[in-house]
């Protein structure tokens, strides 16, 4: 029992990092740092029956002085942390996207109600009720005029996953493996029945899953190092690959503030790519809240955009 519950919330967790498909109280700003982040995403308590999600943005600049953004994606959230974010993209000269979709799809059909959706994709819908929270596609102004589609197509992606033998289920077994064979089960407060009880038995349900959800995003990258394996995976490096390849473009058409908006699971390996492959080095590093989970959630907004 322990560990189907484990794994259960290793899958939600990993939906949350990493892919997005188809087919506010005050938050906590962190000073300048040169140093590369110890994590994306983080859970900050706020006593024993509270606490907030909190995304980061962290900002690289280059001799040439063109900057990056590494803005982590949440994929439901909520809407305050949406109308944030929108506002910060305004600032950047291109915004590049994850979206696995199909070739032919145009971002004008995101909200056609007759195109079909991917399993993932309904997960996630089935999440924002649950949890009482904004799914990102509904949040997110996807029309803005600079933003660029940085992803795999979902053609490109079905035949590189085929190629490797890879799926979702055998990148989730080969994480709950890994997370086996490294466990140390009764020294985890966050695992096991427990937490999912004491989630159930809250009288705001959506309010004591998200805090077990949130408490759990602290192990995402244990998880997701079992999920790549020595050789990697379509799902992270190879879309990872696909978005540098834009940045790239990008750069040497002379944009000077570029943003990647991804999910976290995604940043520290193309964090990796622009610090020892690139030539860029960390000047900023900011948090904003995504779920308020604070006792009697306070309405304020999230934070203001990082300044250039």
């Amino acid at each position: 029992m322990y560990h189907r519950v484990r794994y259960a919330v290793t899958s939600v967790v990993v939906l949350f990092a990493c892919s997005i498909s188809l087919g506010q109280t005050n938050p906590s700003d962190v000073s300048a740092t040169t140093q590369p982040a110890e994590e994306f995403l983080r859970f900050v308590p706020d006593g024993p029956e509270g606490g907030t999600l909190q995304a980061a943005t962290a900002t690289y600049r280059n001799r040439a002085g063109q900057t990056v953004d590494l803005i982590a994606a949440v994929h439901v959230a909520d809407p305050a942390f949406y109308r944030a974010l929108n506002e910060q993209f305004k600032h950047e000269d291109a915004l590049l996207y994850e979206l696995i979709m199909p070739k032919d799809m145009a971002i004008s059909d995101l909200h056609d109600p007759d195109r079909p959706n991917s399993w993932i994709t309904i997960f996630q819908h089935f999440l924002t009720d649950t949890l009482k929270l904004q799914f990102q596609l509904d949040g997110i102004n996807y029309d803005a005029k600079n933003f660029v589609h940085a992803d795999l197509d979902a053609e490109t992606f079905t035949s590189m996953q085929a190629q490797r033998g890879e799926s979702f289920v055998t990148l989730m077994l080969q994480s709950m493996l890994q997370q086996l064979a490294n466990a140390d089960d009764d020294n985890d407060p966050t695992g096991g029945v427990g937490p999912l009880l004491m989630a159930l038995t809250n009288p705001d349900k959506a309010m004591g899953l998200k805090l077990m959800l949130a408490r759990q995003f602290s192990k995402m990258d244990d998880m997701l190092a079992g999920m790549e394996g020595p050789d990697g995976s379509v799902l992270i490096t190879e879309r990872n690959k696909a978005a540098i390849a834009v940045l790239k473009q990008q750069l040497a058409a002379g944009k000077k503030h570029v943003g990647i908006f991804y999910g976290a699971g995604h940043l520290r390996g193309m964090e990796k790519i622009l610090v020892d492959e690139m030539g860029f080095k960390k000047v900023d590093e900011q948090w904003r809240v995504a779920w308020d989970m604070t006792p009697h959630v306070r309405a304020t907004p999230a934070t203001s955009p990082s300044p250039q």
